[in-house]
């Protein structure tokens, strides 16, 4: 039965490290929440480790560079994973060929030009039209706030009657950005998917972006097993589901993306309304708040 609590304080001496995920948990594209700044600290201050586990389809530098801009402080975090990292890694691995077709906006670059130093030696990937494609690297929408999935649904039957495989940067289908709800790559991904076409995903709730933290954590010298973990996230079918499918124990901020199934205060939400819903979700977090503190 989920948990509702107060703080991560709470029960966060009970765990060595903290997947957190951004969009919705440390902030909300614009500004960060300051509570939750606080919670990851302490958390830290404690002897924790926190990763910052994020869906973006860009790599850590681009995801670290704008966090600094937004006044995140160094010892709120120890390292960052971006779904974008992982899915550079297969791109550059040649996994859907090395001729792709870019679908996103231009400001998504770095996942072309910010190359580790580990894959460097690689073969270039090449940006092609999509009459030359071998693949496709999805990013997001063209345009994010005028989505409409039948601008692209010529396209995908084509590319699937070839047999592109997509590649998708970030399984949210939407995210908040200030006050306004925008979609992402994976919107674009799940329409490729149910009209036949192979998408590859890398991150929550997809293992890639998983086994990317260990690995970067090792790095570092931290080691542990997943039941030292704990996760959170307001995405109950991409940070919640891939805690569990994972064996981690997550809280589910149900102040984000689901707030108003939870009564007039998504940040303080009826218990029986959470039960219910989870429920239906068929995913059962051993905690829930409404947001990070």
């Amino acid at each position: 039965m989920t948990r509702i609590l107060d703080a991560l304080a709470d029960i966060g001496g009970r765990y060595d490290v903290l997947y957190c995920d951004l969009w919705g948990c440390l902030h909300n594209g614009l500004e960060l929440y300051p509570a939750a700044v606080a919670a990851l600290r302490d958390f830290r201050a404690k002897g924790g480790a926190v990763v910052l586990m994020t869906n973006a389809p860009r790599t850590h530098g681009t995801v670290a560079r704008r966090l600094d801009r937004m006044g995140l402080p160094g010892d709120a975090f120890d390292v960052i994973v971006a779904s974008g990292d992982a899915t550079q890694e297969a791109m550059l691995m040649g996994v859907a060929g090395r001729k792709l077709w870019h679908i996103g906006p231009d400001s998504d670059e770095d996942l072309f030009n910010d190359l580790p130093e580990e894959l460097a030696d690689q073969p270039p990937i090449e940006r092609v039209d999509f009459n030359l494609a071998e693949g496709i690297v999805c990013t997001g929408p063209f345009d994010a706030d005028n989505y409409d999935p039948e601008d692209y649904r010529g396209r995908f039957l084509s590319a699937k009657t070839r047999g592109l495989t997509m590649l998708s940067a970030n399984p949210d289908v939407v995210v908040d950005y200030g006050d306004r709800r925008i979609h992402c790559a994976g919107a674009l991904a799940q329409l490729y998917a149910e009209m036949g076409g192979e998408v590859l995903s890398f991150g929550k709730p997809h293992p890639p972006i998983y086994d990317l933290a260990r690995r970067k954590l090792g790095a570092k010298g931290i080691t542990y097993s997943n039941d030292q973990v704990l996760a959170v996230g307001d995405g109950i079918h991409t940070d919640i589901a891939g805690a569990q499918a994972e064996g981690i124990d997550a809280i589910f901020l149900t102040g984000g993306l689901e707030a108003e199934r939870f009564g007039a205060n998504g940040e303080d939400p009826q218990l029986e309304a959470l039960r219910v819903w989870l429920d239906e979700q068929q995913i059962h977090p051993k905690y829930a708040m409404g947001r990070l503190r």
